[in-house]
């Protein structure tokens, strides 16, 4: 993603921490991984189950991205449910779902002596 575009959806992701009538959406997979320095050691805040939890600076906010695990076996059914079950929940005492990503790309890759392109995933939440 370019630069222009990245700061857009910085800055977007900002006014949605000040609108708490925000509705969530998609988030690209470059604004996540700039927020969250990559997905870094010193950005991971906690582990449990198949994800992980980095704080990501957003302005002067910090938001929680959870990162599922790149787990075999896994179906993205669960991404899924989640992402249905945040949307619906919507409650004072709980934390703010405020998107979501989903991104699949291709890497070349050794399998068994041959070239394939092997398909990558990241899914991933944020909250406030």
């Amino acid at each position: 993603m370019d630069g222009e575009m990245s700061v857009r959806h910085k800055v977007d992701l900002e006014r949605m921490l000040l609108d708490g009538s925000a509705e969530p959406t998609y988030l690209p997979l470059s604004l996540l991984e700039d927020i969250t320095n990559c997905s870094s050691d010193d950005q991971r805040i906690g582990s449990g189950g198949f994800v992980v939890v980095y704080k990501g600076m957003v302005g002067k906010g910090v938001v929680a991205v959870k990162k599922l695990s790149k787990t075999f076996g896994v179906h993205e059914n669960k991404f899924h449910k989640e992402v249905e079950c945040l949307v619906k929940a919507k409650h004072k005492n709980i934390v703010r779902f405020l998107g979501y990503c989903s991104d699949t790309h291709g890497i070349p890759a050794n399998h068994e002596g041959k070239f394939v392109m092997a398909e990558v995933r990241a899914e991933l939440v944020a909250m406030f």
